[in-house]
């Protein structure tokens, strides 16, 4: 017996006379006194099933026993709807089946939550993540996911790239976060990690003489988990030999482009816009900014050298920001809030009124020089200022920022905007090591001409590092790779690696580098990320089939779970109670 003839949702006009075979979930039965509809649901669509008693007292039995999410196989004939009840939203809206036979296949328990309710907590959701896969968004989100990495693959492959699988099992490398570690039973007391990325295989690659490599690679992280994170993730990871950075960025726009046709949707100009890390922080705060809306940042701090206001005559940095409209003191006192919460001592203003009058405790401390120089061309107006270490003031200022273009509907949301972030610092100083940490990692090129810097002044050189933006998410990151072994032990000597730390942590890729490593460049931008923008989703977790929670646990099947303690002995693993 065959299930089925179609798919619910390929039912059109054409197929009015043929007998046919349906099979999917009852969507929603409808009896109409004796007459009984059923919206028939499948992954194609939906399509109406009509059960009469007068053409089949056998099948109306069947159908007043069916209930919502019972699985049934129709067979019977096509007909035209009659005029008044076509339905134009669907595409086979114009067409039902008129049942001869009815099955149910399976059956249903009653269900925690309705697929048509709204605002199921999430928690419940995921608990019965089948069924939440089951309802229209998910089922969007997920065919939408699945389209743009078709599209992607397409055109990695027509641009000559050649997908190779790299390890999950591999060694421990500095890649920013905590690795998840994996036992190996043959070797007890050694350990592998999965991979953070495939890092280091594809610069090997490189030196194998592969040219131009990709994959869509699952990666793992131990870190917090938030709305742009998970433990397990996707990313486009790509490289190639011989590459200008234009070559690499060429390649992203080009996938980018690909990923928005293959949905029909009008993709972005090229080339997208550029702004130096430098550039970015100075009128962002930020190196992932939103440049759907303005309220960009200005420096003032020559400018308040020497001020009365010794709050602002002592930071090493002061900027500030122009709202054009007036703040309450509860909006302004919302905004200090916030404030704190990133690490800011406050949020100083100036409220400057409809008839230009300014409004703040310290306005009396500002002489009329610096409130010119801060007075907006239009009144009806607040300036916010942050004054401290300049990486706190840009952290304040750029949460502040982000939170007004969001509470007073700044953001142009018709907008998409793509921004490459170029020459990052090649280095950030660590201050819970006291040391010289990478910016981006570890094997980052510095920019030509800085090399000297690596040793004189680690804090000025600048790296061959980039990532990609859209809309305030960061996608991804890439480089320009360190491919001479003499620069790579010298920037891991800044790092605080000596030789023999070097050696024993990184000495196969140092023999690699020593092989005949040609100039290598590349990228890696997270998948989920990037779907979800696509789909119109503020978190990851709506386009993941089997996400965890933000406590780390994956509700329907309850792991993370304990293990067995026979399992953890022959690991040659203990257990230690934990504190608290």
């Amino acid at each position: 017996m065959r299930w089925r003839d179609l798919r619910a949702g390929e039912l059109r006009k054409e197929h009015v006379g043929q007998r046919l075979a349906l099979a999917g979930w009852v969507g929603r039965r409808r009896d109409h006194g004796g007459l009984v509809f059923i919206d028939l649901r499948d992954e194609s669509g939906l399509a109406q099933l009509v059960i009469n008693p007068e053409r089949t007292e056998e099948a109306a039995a069947v159908a007043h026993g069916v209930r919502n999410e019972f699985v049934v196989r129709a067979e019977g004939e096509v007909a035209a709807r009659a005029p008044e009840a076509v339905n134009p939203s669907l595409p086979t809206g114009e067409v039902e089946l008129q049942v001869d036979q009815l099955e149910i296949v399976s059956r249903s328990e009653p269900l925690p939550f309705q697929l048509d309710e709204e605002n199921v907590d999430e928690v419940t959701r995921l608990r019965y993540r089948y069924l939440d896969l089951r309802r229209e968004r998910m089922q969007r989100n997920l065919r939408l996911s699945a389209a743009v990495i078709s599209a992607i693959r397409r055109f990695m492959d027509e641009q000559g790239f050649v997908d190779v699988w790299t390890p999950n099992l591999t060694k421990a490398t500095p890649e920013g976060a905590r690795d998840f570690v994996v036992p190996v039973r043959l070797q007890p007391g050694r350990f592998f990690v999965l991979p953070q990325s495939p890092q280091l295989f594809k610069q090997i690659l490189m030196v194998a003489g592969f040219g131009r490599y990709y994959q869509i690679a699952t990666c793992f992280r131990d870190e917090d988990l938030r709305a742009d994170r998970q433990f397990e993730f996707r990313q486009l990871d790509l490289e190639l030999s011989f590459p200008t950075r234009e070559e690499v960025l060429d390649t992203l726009e080009g996938a980018v482009v690909a990923s928005f046709e293959a949905l029909g949707r009008t993709p972005p100009e090229r080339p997208f816009r550029r702004l130096t890390w430098h550039e970015a922080m100075a009128r962002y705060g930020s190196d992932k900014p939103d440049l759907r809306f303005g309220l960009e940042l200005n420096d003032l701090t020559e400018e308040t050298r020497g001020s009365e206001f010794k709050v602002f005559a002592q930071a090493p940095s002061v900027q500030y920001l122009t709202l054009p409209q007036e703040l309450s003191r509860a909006e302004l006192a919302s905004l200090e809030e916030l404030a704190k919460e990133w690490g800011g001592k406050g949020l100083a203003y100036l409220v400057f009124d409809e008839e230009d009058e300014v409004r703040s405790p310290i306005a009396k401390f500002l002489s009329a020089k610096l409130v010119d120089a801060v007075r907006p061309e239009q009144p009806g107006a607040t300036v916010l200022f942050g004054a401290d270490e300049p990486e706190t003031v840009a952290r304040v200022l750029s949460a502040v920022r982000n939170h007004l273009g969001r509470q007073l509907a700044l953001i142009d949301v018709s907008r998409d905007e793509f921004l490459w972030v170029t020459d990052f610092p090649l280095f950030e100083w660590d201050e819970d090591s006291k040391r010289w940490a990478a910016s981006h990692h570890a094997f980052t090129g510095v920019r030509p001409g800085d090399e000297d810097l690596i040793e004189s002044d680690p804090g000025q050189a600048l790296s061959q590092a980039y990532d990609l933006v859209w809309n305030g998410w960061e996608l991804g990151s890439g480089s320009i790779r360190i491919h001479d072994p003499e620069i790579q032990r010298r920037v891991f000597k800044a790092m605080g690696i000596d030789e023999a730390e070097a050696q024993e942590r990184f000495g196969f890729l140092l023999e690699v580098l020593r092989m005949g490593a040609p100039p290598h460049g590349g990228f890696a931008m997270g998948i989920e990320r990037f779907v979800a923008l696509m789909a119109g989703e503020q978190n990851i977790r709506e386009v993941v089939a089997f996400p965890k929670t933000a406590s780390g646990s994956e509700p329907m099947t309850g792991a993370p779970t304990p293990i067995a303690q026979d399992i953890l002995a022959e690991l040659g693993i203990q257990v230690l109670p934990q504190d608290g």
